[in-house]
């Protein structure tokens, strides 16, 4: 089983950045694609960026140009750059993993992120 656990949420004005980071534990042979989703007040989870595990890429429209997701295989860490932020990126950022062999997803606990002047 996998832990995931995201740190650098916070609050930041619009047009500024912010860079959150997911570190995971435990079985490190299960993590396959991992990914960032957000939950804003009132509406559902939603994909944010994802990244394979040979580094493909996947963006949702509303962050394409202003996100950019990275990973570091040898410290088991995923990355994401936002920039531009907007006050509409406000919600609860989550870390996501997918098991490559049982499809099993392992969530971290999340991190806020505020966008406001």
């Amino acid at each position: 089983q996998v832990q995931l656990v995201e740190s650098g949420g916070g609050l930041v004005q619009p047009g500024g950045s912010l860079r959150l980071s997911c570190a995971a534990s435990g079985s490190i042979f299960s993590i396959g694609d991992m990914g960032w989703y957000r939950q804003a007040p009132g509406k559902e989870r939603e994909f944010v960026a994802s990244i394979g595990r040979g580094g493909s890429t996947d963006y949702a429209d509303s962050v394409k140009g202003r996100f950019t997701i990275s990973k570091d295989n040898a410290e088991n860490t995923m990355a994401l750059q936002m920039n531009s932020l907007k006050p509409e990126d406000t919600g609860v950022y989550y870390c996501r993993s997918k098991n490559p062999f049982t499809f099993a997803l392992s969530w971290g606990q999340g991190t806020q992120v505020t966008v406001s002047s």
